[in-house]
Parts: structure tokens; sequence; C-alpha cells
């Protein structure tokens, strides 16, 4: 069974980075479970990812996260096999999933190109984006959660509150203190306790609630204003939450239903914070290209269908290829875009 409780990736951050930035950033190994080795300058930031031959990004066995790991568990069939990985760690090489009896040989051959130890550092305009991904993953959470408690199903908000909190915020630490955000995990902490004790007083939940979003806010903030409406730095951004929307939703589908309800609604939620994004810069996108814009718009819709509710459905709407698919679409042609402008 997924834990409710589940640590977040920003799946394609780093292949993103650098298809649209081409900043530097250095491979680094690491043995550790951290996202940000101790050793890392305050100027650098370490991603989950290295790259493989072909240029798609390999996941880092010891640092990435489950809905990460979650893309070996698919490719392998292979149920909870995320959660063993994780429990193995650390690894000194790749090939110890197979000596640590984690998956056997013929599976880890199916597998080698698509895993790595090693790190990728991340500078300047990656690393704002990299930080602005993160904190939209935050905001994904709680748009989803506010839905699910405006329907009275504060158990279901509940792990939605909880991943901001318990996982991220420790992911993006160090770039808050950095830029000087005022500290903000209390204010998540007092919201996801109201909510664990059953959000009785509905009142005091939304004050909350609009506390904690007000913080995010306030954290995004700290990127100046010219960049965050930018749609050279935006595009970016939009496409990294897709992307981990979309293994958030292969997640959540087996047997061809709904199984895993979280990431359903995981998912559902950073489709909606990268659309409100795109309306951000929509004006940009269209007065320097219609096409584009009309493409984005368009495709947008067609994928928000796999999410008709926030309470999932038992089947499907839209397969996972079919998400796919138009995830894709939506990226390139963000690439497309970024390359002519």
């Amino acid at each position: 069974m997924i834990p409710a409780f589940r640590h977040l990736s920003i799946a394609t951050a780093t292949a993103t980075l650098l298809a649209f930035t081409g900043c530097s950033q250095t491979p680094t190994a690491s043995n550790t479970a951290t996202s940000s080795p101790a050793a890392t300058s305050s100027a650098t930031e370490a991603s989950s990812h290295s790259m493989n031959h072909s240029g798609k990004p390999q996941i880092n066995i010891n640092s990435a996260i489950l809905s990460e790991l979650d893309k070996l568990e698919a490719k392998l069939g292979i149920p909870a096999l995320s959660n063993k990985i994780q429990a193995s760690r650390p690894y000194g090489s790749t090939e110890e999933l197979v000596s640590k009896k984690v998956i056997n040989q013929e599976q880890f051959d199916q597998i080698k190109d698509m895993v790595t130890i090693e790190d990728i550092v991340l500078t300047g305009v990656a690393k704002d984006i990299d930080y602005m991904t993160k904190l939209g993953l935050m905001k994904g959470h709680l748009l989803v959660a506010k839905e699910l408690l405006e329907q009275g199903k504060p158990d279901q908000a509940e792990p939605h509150i909880g991943h901001p909190v318990e996982e991220i915020y420790a992911d993006v630490e160090d770039q808050l203190n950095e830029r000087k955000v005022p500290e903000f995990k209390n204010t998540l902490i007092k919201l996801q306790d109201l909510v664990k004790a059953g959000a009785k007083d509905t009142n005091k939940v939304n004050a909350e609630f609009q506390t904690s979003m007000q913080a995010v806010d306030g954290a995004i903030a700290a990127l100046p204003a010219q960049q965050r409406q930018d749609s050279k730095f935006v595009l970016p951004v939009i496409n990294g939450l897709l992307d981990t929307a979309n293994s958030e939703y292969g997640a959540s589908i087996a047997n061809g239903k709904i199984a895993a309800v979280i990431e359903y609604q995981d998912s559902r939620g950073f489709i909606a914070y990268a659309e409100t994004l795109y309306q951000d810069i929509k004006e940009q996108v269209a007065k320097d290209s219609p096409k584009t814009d009309k493409a984005i718009i368009a495709t947008m819709g067609e994928l928000k269908k796999a999410w008709p509710t926030v309470i999932a459905p038992s089947t499907p709407v839209k397969t996972t290829d079919e998400v796919t698919q138009l995830i894709k679409t939506i990226e390139k042609d963000s690439q497309d875009f970024l390359k002519q402008s």
C-alpha cells in the first residue's frame, strides 16, 4: 500500500532546467538520502537527478523521493518497490540494488540506465526555478486540501497539508534561509494540527489556511517580481509541476482503477497551480506567439479532464499514456516557444 505521506519530486526539474536555461551543473557523488549535501555551498543546491547518455534525467536512488522511485516501480511492475529501495539506503553503487536483494539482476538490467548515485548541482536561474517549483508543489497540495475541506473531508485533506510541512519544507529550507524568508514551518504545523483534530472550527481552519497560503506566497515573493512574471522563467516551472503531476497520476492507477486516491489528488493540485501560473504569463505568450498560447490552452483544457473532481472516480477518465502525451505536448510547445524568444 502506498503510504499516506509521500515525499514529492520535481520530476523533470533538472532536465527542464538544462533544456531551458543552460545553467551550469556539476555531477557529484552522493551516498546520503538528502537532496542538499552539507558540503554544497550556499550558492548551489543538489538535484536528485543526473543525466544518462540519451539526455534523460536519471533517478538518484540515494536521494530520490518516493514519487520519483515510483517510476522504477512502474517500469518493473513490482508493488512497494519504492519503499524497498528507500529502506535499503545508502547505496555505494547502483549495482547494490542487486547485492542488497532489492531487485534481481534481470530486473536491474531493465532499469540500469534510469538510475544513478550522482547529483547535479544547480546554480543561477536553474536554482531559482528549482526553488519556485518546490514552492509550487506546496501550493498545489494546499489547493487540493482546500477543496477537500470545503467538501467536509478533513481526513482526506490532512495528508495534503502534511506534505508541505513534513517533506517539502525540509527540502527547501536552506534556500528559504538564504533568501531571508521568515520561517513558516510552525504556521503549516498549526494548520495541520487543526485538520488532524477534525477541522471542527471552520472559521479557525479557514484563517490558518489563509495564513499558510500567504506564507508560501511570501516565500515565492523572495524572487524578483520581474523574474516571476517572465515566461522564460515561469514555463520551466510549469513543466516541472506538470511532470510531477504525471508521475503522481501514474502512481495512482493500478489494474485500470484509481487505487491510490492521495496520488490522484496530488496530481490534481499540481495541475491546478500550473494552470494558475500560466494565466499569469498568458498575455506575454499570446503577444509573442498566439499559436503557442492557443495550443497550450487547448492542451491544458484536455489534460484537466483527467481530474473531473477532487474525489477520485473509480475508473480513470484518461489513461496514464494519454496524460503523459498531453504533458509532453505542453512541454514541447513551451520549448519551441522559448527557442524562438
